[in-house]
């Protein structure tokens, strides 16, 4: 099992791409920097942040709560700070958690999404996921494939 995460809304975009590579990751920007910790803190997620005063919270700072301070507003840097620290795998579980709620996808069949994805999907793709919580369904098309470059990209050694 991998790190689980919990994102500040500071930090919101980090969200999508640490779900597309498989880590359990919340991001309810509705709750307080004190939700949010007691949040981390009950579910041993680590907590990523902009906010240099949450750092300074002794649960933080004692070592009891686990949190980055993330160092940029570059999403693609702000995830390679993240990756680096904890030295996480690109490919841990790639396309496994829905990008808008987090939940596990579950292996569809074409004939369970047909009437749900465009007909030139229908007819174009045969391996599907769905999310169980929102319903969106996925497919290997060029979104995912873009992705997965992206991805694959950011995974190999980056020169100085």
């Amino acid at each position: 099992m991998g790190l689980k995460f919990v994102v500040d809304l500071n930090v919101g975009k980090l969200t999508r791409w640490l779900r597309l590579m498989g880590y359990d990751t919340l991001f309810l920007p509705s709750l307080d920097d004190g939700e949010m910790v007691k949040l981390a803190l009950s579910q041993q997620r680590v907590l990523l942040t902009r906010d240099t005063q949450i750092m300074r919270w002794h649960v933080v700072s004692s070592g009891r709560l686990k949190a980055i301070l993330i160092e940029t507003d570059n999403p693609r840097r702000q995830l390679l700070q993240v990756v680096e620290r904890l030295h996480l795998n690109y490919q841990f579980n790639p396309f496994s958690r829905c990008l808008e709620c987090n939940a596990l996808l579950e292996t569809r069949s074409p004939q369970e999404v047909e009437g749900q994805v465009p007909p030139y999907v229908f007819k174009t793709q045969s391996k599907y996921v769905q999310c169980p919580d929102c319903h969106r369904i996925y497919w290997r098309g060029t979104h995912w494939q873009a992705m997965n470059r992206v991805l694959q990209g950011w995974q190999k050694p980056r020169s100085t």
